[in-house]
């Protein structure tokens, strides 16, 4: 009898893996960078020769990565799988009242998603390195998130903003941050609003109608409500409309609002200190291409009770600090795209038989897969590297200032490239599964539709290259710690050095040009910067072939435009034993 249904020649499920230990530039980056490697200088080259030795070699201490190799076990999980798929296909539901009409405006999510988070939390992905800091406390702080965002990356979002909400709240008054920042670093997690929680999440709201990125057209307005009375130092009652919000279930809010000395930064709490429900109307959640498990929502303020951090008219230079950190959680939430998308298709095409052979030993099939390898190695080793320049070691007792300079311009240039190149990424991989890869059975079409959003959240492609044009013009500092970061890996190769001098000479004219003119070459300026420090990167860390690839295809542009028409004589195999 013949079958009609037999199921041959179908990729096995990508589950049960250890994610980190399979993700090598990462295993690698957290031994040179992360608490097992702190003695190694930020920015040093490894030994001569060490970049081109199997990956073994550096392996950090197993107790300093025995929690992210747990991570990687729990992340590559056929149960954690299961509730990442679910908490995208349950989205989040608004419910403005309950059944006797009273006005609540929570979120409700899928259990699978309070499952996630949970775990997130319980790993310290969100404050462990402001909880615990040190030498390379970002940089492992920065592998968990990534771990956690590969799989699952919606839960990100109120992860990333409560870490990056603590260097704010180190502005706000005393007996304040004694209530509130045990609560963000807690590794607890309490989903409900309910008076007298442990832990807590915080979200964001600075963005209105009118003004989108322009935070100084904002209307919201703040209105001073009397002395001081509590500790927690001036209380304002808000009124206004927030375009968007990020995170709506969370516990807090960082706000932006006018004051009477001018735009100003306010923590807003969900529930006050009496035990009472704050004033935070959820409008409605943003219908959102992609980010299905968080909920994003317009509010609406009337009176709601806001104490001021930082000071009144300040609010822009308070609130940047929590800009600068999530906008390196972007540049972080990319990579760990590009790694699931990597992985995906490199387990496909590793198991799929195409035309009497696997898709992987066919050349214009492997030439893909490696093309897409180097672009993820490339954003992980920025990721990492940028990490560690946030760490308290390689900023506050960094007499030269050079760390706090290289991270201010080496974000804002990160975010904009490897965040730009993630969506691309993300089709390319998702054409190696062929049809499977457009079906939401699998993961790379909900991947697709999410690496867009990282280079949206916290300012889009212009706003960041306006944002390098003007670290540039101000602080020139920046300028020679970026240079002398990237000139790390001078004479390794004449493509790169070429590139070097043609965008430091690029970075030298800006400053004479006009705004108009500056602006005009502000994308192609910062691409470049990005392209500089990437490239220095990988020859100074990633195995030869692998460096001689990227610098020749991404800096010497040879090959072809598209993903896969590598440059001729690149070792693809040395490539994809590392994918």
């Amino acid at each position: 009898m013949i079958s009609t249904h037999e199921v041959a020649n179908q990729v096995p499920p990508r589950v049960d893996v250890d994610e980190f230990a399979e993700n090598v530039p990462l295993v690698e980056a957290v031994a040179r960078w992360g608490r097992a490697g702190a003695g190694h200088e930020p920015g040093t080259r490894d030994e001569p020769g060490a970049h081109a030795q199997p990956a073994a070699h550096a392996q950090p201490a197993a107790h300093a990565t025995s929690a992210l190799h747990g991570i990687g076990r729990l992340v590559g999980s056929a149960a954690f799988q299961r509730d990442a798929e679910r908490a995208n296909t349950h989205a989040p539901v608004l419910r403005t009242h309950d059944r006797w009409g009273r006005r609540i405006d929570e979120v409700e999510y899928d259990d699978a998603y309070h499952r996630v988070i949970a775990q997130a939390v319980a790993a310290g992905a969100h404050t462990s390195a402001a909880a615990d800091p040190g030498p390379g406390a970002n940089v492992d702080r920065a592998a968990a998130f990534l771990l956690y965002a590969q799989v699952e990356p919606g839960h990100a979002c109120p992860v990333s903003m409560t870490h990056a909400a603590v260097p704010v709240l180190e502005h706000a008054a005393s007996a304040f941050r004694d209530e509130w920042m045990p609560r963000l670093l807690s590794r607890d997690y309490e989903p409900d609003l309910v008076p007298g929680k442990s832990s807590a999440l915080v979200g964001m709201a600075m963005t209105e109608k009118q003004g989108g990125s322009d935070v100084r057209a904002n209307t919201t307005r703040a209105e001073r409500r009397g002395a001081d009375d509590g500790g927690w130092g001036a209380e304002y009652g808000l009124t206004g409309h927030k375009w968007f919000c990020s995170a709506p279930m969370s516990d807090a809010f960082l706000v932006l609002a006018q004051a009477p000395s001018g735009l100003s930064c306010f923590f807003v709490p969900r529930v006050l200190p009496g035990g009472e429900r704050n004033v935070f109307r959820i409008q409605r959640l943003k219908d959102k291409l992609g980010n299905r498990s968080n909920a994003s929502s317009e509010i609406e303020l009337d009176g709601t009770s806001a104490w001021l951090v930082g000071e009144e008219g300040r609010g822009v230079a308070t609130i940047v600090q929590m800009v600068t950190q999530t906008r390196l959680d972007c540049v972080i939430g990319t990579a760990a795209g590009m790694r699931q998308s990597v992985a995906e298709a490199a387990w496909h095409v590793r198991h799929r038989s195409a035309f009497g052979a696997l898709l992987v030993d066919q050349p214009a099939m492997s030439a893909v897969v490696a093309d897409l390898a180097l672009e993820s190695e490339a954003a992980t080793l920025t990721a990492m590297r940028l990490a560690r320049a946030y760490d308290d070691d390689a900023t506050a007792s960094d007499s030269s200032g050079a760390e706090p300079a290289f991270r201010r311009l080496a974000t804002a240039v990160a975010k904009y490239q490897v965040c730009k190149r993630g969506a691309g990424h993300a089709a390319e991989a998702l054409e190696c599964l062929g049809g499977n890869g457009y079906t939401e059975a699998f993961p790379l079409a909900r991947r697709y539709r999410e690496q867009p959003l990282l280079a949206i959240w916290e300012g889009s492609g212009n706003v960041i290259a306006l944002d390098v044009l003007r670290v540039l013009a101000r602080e020139p500092d920046a300028f020679e710690a970026f240079f002398a970061e990237a000139g790390a890996a001078a004479g390794a190769s004449r493509v790169f050095d070429e590139a070097l001098a043609e965008v430091a000479g690029l970075a030298r004219d800006v400053a004479t040009m006009g705004p108009d003119a500056a602006a005009s070459v502000a994308r192609e300026l910062t691409e470049g910067l990005a392209l500089v420090l990437q490239g220095s990167l990988m020859l100074r860390f990633a195995p030869t072939p692998v460096a001689e690839a990227f610098v020749r295809s991404r800096l010497g542009r040879e090959g072809g435009a598209q993903y896969g028409a590598l440059p001729r004589g690149v070792d693809v195999g040395a490539i994809l034993a590392r994918a």
